[in-house]
């Protein structure tokens, strides 16, 4: 690349983190130096300078990796996958993959088109992979402008975790539900969702692993919350979802009984407001939908809430695809509206690059602890 494009703010190549799986059975993270092309008309150039790191990120960094083997030598990181686990990695094997879903930073260089020029300069929020890196080239239509004095740590967690809570309430909204439950409800997503359907006037359901998790969420006021460890937790959920009348759920734990469980006191909780009795159970259909999997075990049904039940899976993606660009870019902004308040992030630590790759940083990153969360700063 010659000097014309330095000038143009281009600095002509990139660190990125990448994680390789190979067929041998062997995770390998490393830095790898990237060649950067000039933006396209349409395009802009971003200097990366936060993006977290999510469940859904860990999954690709470290795959199926068992991290307790894990070993770090010049800058590299190995560690074994166990063979058992080995076909789930089939479609990545050999592929030496960028990590990161979402991040944000400001823009150095612009393509020749007007949307694209009027980005300079500007601090950006972006989703599209390939975060954990200190630079990224995305079409302009597809960076949301930070409002004035947001930082590109308060525009980090733009998308993943915002969108997904706003898909969940929009999701109830047009499934016919009129309130709804969620599980590790303590997490930066669950805290997200309770601000929003405390401003929105949804009644919410938080189902949560310890009193300490409890105790994180009736501090920000939220009114229902039942910890799955007590004694009484089947009597203590059919008692909010009869008071709520919550029949949707979003369930991030995935494997055991839970979601079971869910249903069980869903079809209770109609029971006991139903003026006549149905030998089939209720009428009023209970759905769970699992969208994490905390919990890598299988999903343990033991079915007792009669036949007006359903069970499936949900990702944001899909989700946004459904619903259209217009509605999706709706979400987009209220979230940049509101990203101080309703969406604000909170990091345990910012680490580099080079951070990311160290045993001790890996291992505190991958606990994924409830109200724990990380940053990568590429530009550190």
């Amino acid at each position: 690349m010659g000097n014309d494009v330095m000038a143009n703010g281009n600095p002509g190549s990139s660190l990125q983190l990448r994680s390789l799986i190979k067929a041998s059975g062997e995770l390998e993270l490393s830095l790898a130096t990237v060649e950067i092309a000039d933006p396209g008309p349409d395009e802009v150039l971003v200097r990366v300078e936060a993006s977290p790191i999510n469940p859904s990120d860990l999954g690709l960094l470290l795959g199926a990796a068992d991290m307790s083997t894990a070993k770090a030598s010049g800058g590299v990181v190995t560690a074994s996958v166990p063979p058992q686990l080995m076909r789930m990695m089939a479609g990545r094997l050999d592929q030496s993959m960028p990590v990161g879903n979402e991040g944000a930073g400001v823009v150095i260089a612009a393509g020749s088109d007007p949307a694209a020029q009027a980005l300079m300069g500007k601090t950006v929020a972006m989703l599209g992979g390939a975060m954990y890196a200190q630079h990224r080239t995305l079409k302009a239509a597809d960076v949301l402008p930070l409002p004035p004095g947001a930082t590109s740590a308060d525009g980090a967690s733009c998308f993943v975790n915002p969108l997904t809570a706003l898909g969940m309430v929009e999701t109830m909204r047009r499934e016919g539900h009129t309130a709804l439950a969620h599980t590790a409800a303590a997490s930066n997503l669950g805290q997200m969702l309770n601000r929003i359907c405390l401003k929105d006037g949804v009644q919410l359901v938080n189902i949560v692993r310890s009193r300490e998790q409890a105790h994180i969420l009736t501090d920000i006021g939220a009114t229902h919350v039942v910890d799955s460890t007590s004694a009484s937790f089947m009597d203590d959920l059919t008692k909010a979802l009869v008071e709520t009348g919550a029949t949707l759920a979003f369930d991030a734990i995935g494997g055991g009984k839970l979601a079971s469980q869910i249903l069980a006191c869903m079809e209770v909780a109609a029971n006991q407001r139903a003026t006549v009795y149905s030998r089939y159970g209720s009428t009023v259909h209970k759905q769970v939908y699992i969208y994490g999997g905390l919990n890598t075990g299988p999903t343990e049904l033991a079915r007792s809430y009669g036949m007006m039940w359903g069970l499936g899976g949900w990702l944001l993606t899909p989700f946004l695809m459904k619903i259209g660009a217009a509605e999706g870019q709706k979400l987009r902004e209220r979230v940049a509206a509101e990203l101080k308040t309703t969406f604000a992030s909170h990091y345990t630590a910012e680490i580099s690059l080079a951070e990311a790759l160290q045993l001790d940083t890996i291992a505190a990153y991958n606990k994924r602890a409830t109200g724990e969360k990380y940053l990568i700063n590429p530009s550190k």
